[in-house]
């Protein structure tokens, strides 16, 4: 089972409507086995449209499209529908009085051009939507499904959940599609293919499909299995996830797209552990990641935010000396970062962030992306020197999913941190 997202509109082509629908849908169609081959976005003219859904038709099974549905003459998806499918426009009575009374209900006059959207094709299956204006339409031709549906996200997910997916679900017979994500950091996507070679080679005999996605700091790895009995595939999934737990536990640090956050929080409350921090390149972001998650508050104490030399030394005890002899970027300003934050806060670790995080500030000595990070608990320090890109906000990403990094080895077990 096939299936096509097509996303229609000017606004998506010149970047000023991000196109959050297809990665929805896809999510969705995923979850009850089927399979997106395609997704495109094409202007909401005439042409476009018509080859568009003739290039579709050809491909797959299932034709998703959103957007063009609006009152506006700029609008046009109906109309060119009805040219595809060879029918006409006629006024719907029932969708005209919900329109009508979608309007009055919020003290709106009615508008003529509003009354037009009650103005489907003929040969469609109307989808009744209940939280806006534009109808969805269902056609089929020649053995395909086509439908579509209003680019507004929220009117989008309504229909898909409430009639487009269950009408998939009755019409065809559809695999089961299981998958298992198994979340790393600490390792590049190359490095991480090297060290579980031989266990991937293992994966073709299973028919288990692998996929390595990077993301500034981390790597999932996604397995898939495809299938008509679902006990059988989750059985060789899980069996293949464990085996490769088995074989790099010091990288994994979640599953199934559990966040950095997630994985740390459950970590320090399970532990009974505080965290403070001390940040200045990351300007607040590794606090902001470490309270994201609900509950926070039982294990984060508090943040000391020393972006400038001054208030390393008013806020946190840094010595002026220390910052004139090495500078802001180094190993023993950000262990005194570290150190003094944990005694202030009285926290059980401290985590520690100083760098360049650029695009300006660099030098030959210390590029642009050079960030020092320091964790602290009673048993003393360890520091850490890194070296990222130059992007300042990869860089700022970065540094604070390191920081997490080495918070999640101490709790752990895998960093031991020396005596100082």
């Amino acid at each position: 089972m096939i299936a096509e997202l097509v996303t229609i509109g000017d606004e998506i082509l010149i970047g000023q409507t991000v196109d959050t629908n297809s990665a929805w849908m896809a999510k969705q169609l995923n979850a009850i086995g089927v399979d997106v081959g395609q997704i495109t976005s094409i202007r909401d003219a005439r042409p476009h449209i018509l080859q568009t859904l003739k290039e579709a038709e050809s491909r797959g099974d299932l034709i998703l499209m959103t957007g063009g549905l609006g009152p506006t003459k700029d609008d046009i998806t109906k109309h060119v529908l009805c040219e595809y499918f060879q029918t006409e426009l006629v006024r719907d009575p029932e969708v005209l009085e919900r329109i009508e009374n979608f309007f009055r209900s919020r003290g709106r006059d009615v508008l003529e051009t509003n009354r037009q959207q009650a103005d489907l094709p003929k040969s469609c299956t109307i989808l009744d939507n209940f939280v806006g204006t534009a109808s969805g339409m269902w056609f089929e031709k020649n053995g395909k499904v086509f439908v579509s549906m209003p680019g507004v996200p929220y009117e989008m997910k309504h229909l898909m959940e409430n009639q487009v997916l269950p009408r998939i679900k009755n019409k065809f017979t559809l695999p089961f599609i299981v998958h298992h994500t198994i979340m790393t950091e600490g390792v590049g996507e190359s490095f991480l293919a090297e060290l579980v070679k031989d266990w991937e080679n293992s994966l073709v005999e299973e028919d288990i499909k692998i996929a390595y996605l990077p993301s500034p700091g981390m790597v999932k790895v996604r397995l898939s299995a495809y299938g008509v009995d679902e006990a059988v595939l989750k059985e060789k999934i899980s069996r293949k996830a464990k085996e490769l737990e088995e074989l790099i536990p010091n990288y994994i640090f979640g599953e199934n797209d559990e966040s950095v956050e997630e994985s740390i929080a459950d970590l320090l409350k399970s532990s009974g552990k505080t965290v403070a921090t001390a940040e200045s390149c990351t300007g607040g972001y590794l606090a902001h990641l470490l309270t994201s998650v609900a509950g926070s508050s039982k294990y984060f104490l508090g943040s000391f935010i020393t972006y400038s030399n001054m208030s390393k030394v008013k806020q946190l005890g840094v010595s002026a000396e220390s910052l004139e002899a090495h500078g802001a970027v180094s190993r023993d300003v950000v262990e005194q970062m570290v150190m003094n934050a944990r005694e202030k806060l009285s926290s059980d670790f401290a985590l520690a962030t100083s760098g360049v995080a650029g695009p300006d500030g660099g030098t030959d000595e210390k590029p642009v992306g050079t960030v020092w990070i320091a964790i602290a608990n009673k048993e003393g320090v360890y520091s850490k020197k890194f070296l990222f890109e130059k992007n300042r906000e990869r860089n700022i990403h970065r540094s604070a999913l390191a920081a997490i990094s080495l918070l999640r080895r101490a709790i752990s077990g895998q960093l031991k941190i020396g005596l100082k």
